[in-house]
């Protein structure tokens, strides 16, 4: 349990790190006076002085937080007021934290892929019964597309069918240097509960040159931002519910799942998923904070864009209404999902 915590820890620690570092490093170049940096929430363990920022520590390991100069309406003024920097000063500020949860992403993922490889869409066989057969797709065919969605990872697949559920796909797929095209309806497999082609995937990684652990690199955060955008769409039609979310606890979780499902195997292996596992949250870290809600990181955008457009700064008491608004929804929202991730803790 103290190593499943202390993982948990660390993990939630970089990527806030991370997230609240873009906003501290790129509001300093920009002139903006940063009062404190700080890692976790709520009462300060601990904290170093340098220059006019604080740098702390806080009680609580959810989250962190960049506080600038002129952030507090009540107070005055100075040369470095966040308030009284230039529009392109403040978006850049606001935008570099979502920013570092994509470079810390894809940092990463060039650790993974480097080490593991990547999964190519290549089939390692067909399973008999299913459309794939039917369709005449066999064992060493490569998937070109998927209803003109170019497929560059085997795992694109697997997002198409769980966001597609049992749509027709046109398939293009190439074999022997040739390619050929076919339509196959997936089928839903009661023993899987989901929909299936009725193909399996490679049974091993691919490993490739530097330029190649680049490009797959960047296909794991686009992979893992696609897969965030789509459920987020999903979960505003009805069709995932604020049920299916998870929060600090649920992630803990999680953590603590990877790591006994991966010690077997040895620490490399450890290594791997929770490398993995960053990847993930980074990069869905940074999708939730360029969402356009008051509070977040997409919220003060968009009141930037609309000032930069308008020449029209909206009031101190619109904005500190709109954003007690958007800071209350998500309080509301994190308690709810802290309650169904401790429901299902102690439900197990």
């Amino acid at each position: 349990m103290l190593i499943k915590f202390l993982l948990f820890i660390i993990i939630f620690s970089v990527i806030v790190i991370f997230h609240e570092g873009g906003h501290c490093v790129i509001g300093k170049m920009s002139g903006i006076g940063v009062k404190e940096f700080s890692i976790g929430l709520g009462p300060t363990l601990f904290g170093i002085r340098r220059g006019e920022t604080l740098y702390s520590v806080k009680l609580l390991p959810f989250g962190g937080i960049t506080i600038f100069e002129g952030i507090d309406p009540d107070e005055e003024d100075s040369e470095k007021s966040f308030r009284k920097a230039s529009v392109g000063a403040r978006f850049a500020t606001v935008l570099a934290g979502p920013l570092m949860n994509f470079v810390l992403a894809f940092l990463l993922s060039l650790i993974v892929i480097g080490s593991i490889g990547y999964d190519l869409p290549v089939l390692h066989s067909v399973l008999e019964g299913y459309p794939a057969e039917e369709a005449g797709l066999q064992g060493g065919d490569r998937i070109v597309s998927i209803n003109n969605k170019k497929i560059v990872i085997y795992r694109d697949i697997t997002l198409w069918t769980m966001f597609n559920e049992g749509k027709r796909a046109d398939v293009v797929y190439e074999r022997d240097g040739e390619l050929y095209s076919t339509s196959i309806t997936p089928r839903y497999s009661t023993e899987d509960q989901r929909f299936l082609f009725g193909f399996r995937g490679p049974d091993a990684y691919t490993k490739g040159n530097p330029l190649q652990v680049i490009r797959y690199s960047l296909t794991e955060v686009r992979y893992w931002v696609e897969m965030t955008v789509k459920s987020l769409l999903m979960m505003f039609s009805g069709r995932f519910s604020v049920n299916d979310l998870s929060g600090p606890v649920g992630v803990a979780e999680v953590v603590g799942d990877v790591y006994e499902s991966s010690r077997e195997s040895g620490v490399f292996y450890v290594w791997m998923n929770m490398l993995s596992l960053v990847i993930l949250l980074s990069a869905d870290l940074g999708v939730m904070n360029l969402l356009p809600i008051p509070a977040l990181d997409g919220g003060k955008l968009v009141m930037i864009i609309f000032e930069g457009i308008t020449g029209k700064k909206p009031s101190e008491k619109v904005e500190g209404i709109i954003n007690l608004i958007g800071a209350s929804f998500i309080m509301v929202l994190m308690c709810y999902v802290m309650f169904n991730d401790i429901h299902r803790l102690f439900s197990h």
